[in-house]
């Protein structure tokens, strides 16, 4: 069976949604107000998702909907619920990783595709079988599975199964939702059944040039970077997972900026058509698919454990800085006599030499002429985040193209 790869690209609101859709996504997936594993992203209202849902399949575009907590009891009756506005507004599909979530939504909404999530820790093909035999289209494999086992589970489980795979983005250092520390410090699998509770052991840090010096360690809101990941990057590998059978190919971000999802589609989705249409061709643009990856916030890159167990250079990052080449500055609106509306995310001022990224791969510098406020009042600058203003760039723009702003090295 010759498969075509769905390019699956997240989104934190109905902008990130609708830029992702432009910029080349053939589905989307997107978290409610509840049940979903990224409470601290914006998501989605249930007026949001609605028209989120309507502007993606008016493009052609799916819409897969996170509903992947483990439920306690009193989650059940809201799963129920939940799914009962779900199946109003249509979305394509449900990722699911609790089996009485899985249950609710095949009785709720049975027309929906249902997808294991990857927090389901599916790494084999008789775990593949199992979902299949319950109902689920597709499963979201573990991040920890090599290439060579996914091609083999791809040859153990129906044709039409789907198998949905991580590309590019965050790293979790635990096993898909399942710790791997016990196996880090001791050598002690943890998944085998051997685990000696680390995560139970009390950590000081301790200065090199201080020894016997014993100084805790304090975790706040954005955690302690100790077990910390590269960041998970194929694009230099779409042949290779092709090959082993994935039919989506997944990118982590559903905190990400619309300026991020906008370039990590637009490079994925250019990657993807070139591959098809002439692995020769994908060869030859591979410079500028590495250029472009790197335009937005990212970590140091790593393949994972796509080719084998990483060693520890390969994944371990020592530190939680994000290289930043671009600043998003806001996405075309309406144009009116030359003034284009943009709703402004960052800092710029006119005279400043900043760029149009369009969805076709094009990166047009403009000159920032004009900015005016909604009072017709002109600025020599937009420092009011999320401020509505009028922009005169001195070239032609479409809707949903991202402006951006080159920083220096």
């Amino acid at each position: 069976m010759n498969r075509h790869p769905e390019l699956l690209i997240p989104a934190s609101s109905l902008e990130v949604l609708k830029t992702a859709v432009i910029f080349g996504a053939d589905a989307v997936y997107i978290g409610g107000e509840a049940f979903g594993l990224r409470a601290k992203a914006k998501n989605f209202s249930r007026e949001d998702m609605a028209e989120g849902i309507r502007f993606a399949h008016e493009h052609g575009v799916r819409v897969h909907v996170t509903a992947n907590i483990l439920a306690h009891n009193d989650d059940l009756l809201g799963v129920r619920a939940y799914f009962e506005e779900l199946r109003e507004m249509k979305p394509d599909a449900l990722i699911i990783a609790d089996p009485a979530v899985f249950e609710i939504a095949k009785e709720v909404c049975p027309e929906i595709e249902r997808h294991i999530s990857t927090q389901a820790n599916n790494t084999n093909y008789g775990t593949y079988n199992f979902w299949w035999k319950q109902g689920a289209k597709r499963v979201v494999s573990a991040r920890e599975l090599s290439l060579k086992e996914i091609k083999e589970i791809r040859q153990n489980i129906p044709e039409d199964m789907e198998i949905e795979s991580f590309i590019h983005g965050a790293m979790c250092i635990s096993y898909s939702g399942r710790c791997l520390l016990s196996n880090y410090f001791t050598g002690r699998d943890a998944n085998q059944g051997a685990c000696t509770h680390p995560c139970r052991w009390k950590y000081s840090i301790v200065e090199e040039t201080r020894p016997g010096e014993y100084m805790p360690v304090y975790e706040n809101e954005r955690g302690t970077f100790i077990f910390n990941s590269k960041d998970l990057c194929m694009i230099q590998h779409i042949p290779e997972l092709i090959d082993a059978g994935i039919d989506s190919f997944k990118i982590e971000g559903r905190m990400k900026t619309a300026l991020y999802v906008a370039t990590v589609a637009r490079t994925y989705r250019k990657a993807i058509d070139d591959y098809l249409e002439d692995p020769a061709l994908y060869e030859k643009n591979m410079p500028w698919y590495l250029d472009q990856i790197s335009n937005c916030t990212y970590r140091q890159f790593t393949t994972g454990f796509y080719f084998g167990k990483p060693d520890e250079s390969a994944q371990i990052y020592d530190n939680n800085t994000y290289a930043k080449d671009y600043t998003y500055l806001g996405i075309i609106g309406s144009e009116k006599d030359g003034l284009y509306q943009i709703e402004q995310r960052n800092k710029f001022s006119v005279g400043e030499q900043i760029e149009i990224m369009k969805p076709d791969g094009r990166n047009v510098e403009v000159t920032v002429r004009r900015i005016v406020n909604e009072d017709g009042q002109e600025q020599e600058s937009a420092p009011h985040a999320k401020q509505t203003i009028y922009v005169d760039l001195g070239a032609e723009a479409d809707l949903y193209d991202i402006l951006r702003r080159k920083e220096e090295a």
